[in-house]
């Protein structure tokens, strides 16, 4: 049983650094812009990847372009940098999910109204 629940706890962790990431300005204005243009629910999976890299490369350019930093790549080569993208990759398709189903309520009712 502690097995089970530390697996749980470890999905749970996992799901939350990804909610945690997108939970920010620059990943809730990412997710909103994606919610927008995303066509239908079977795209979900493409705009959530989408999102996922526009994070990624915003995450790199922002301090280039804000503070003129030297351009740096990301750490590609390392296993904590994927498990990041992953996480955010997660949370994006929770937000996004989220945001989409709002809109089409709103559709939806804007609809009935007519």
């Amino acid at each position: 049983m502690d097995q089970v629940t530390h697996f749980l706890n470890v999905i749970l962790d996992f799901l939350r650094e990804g909610f945690n990431n997108v939970n920010a300005v620059e990943g809730l204005v990412i997710a909103l812009v994606a919610a927008i243009i995303a066509p239908a629910w079977d795209r979900i999976w493409a705009v959530a990847l989408g999102a996922t890299l526009v994070h990624l490369i915003a995450n790199v350019l922002i301090p280039v372009i804000a503070n003129h930093a030297d351009f740096h790549l990301p750490p590609l080569m390392e296993l904590s940098f994927w498990r990041t993208a992953l996480a955010l990759y997660v949370g994006y398709l929770i937000v996004i999910s989220v945001l989409m189903f709002i809109k089409r309520m709103f559709l939806s009712s804007a609809a009935h109204a007519h």
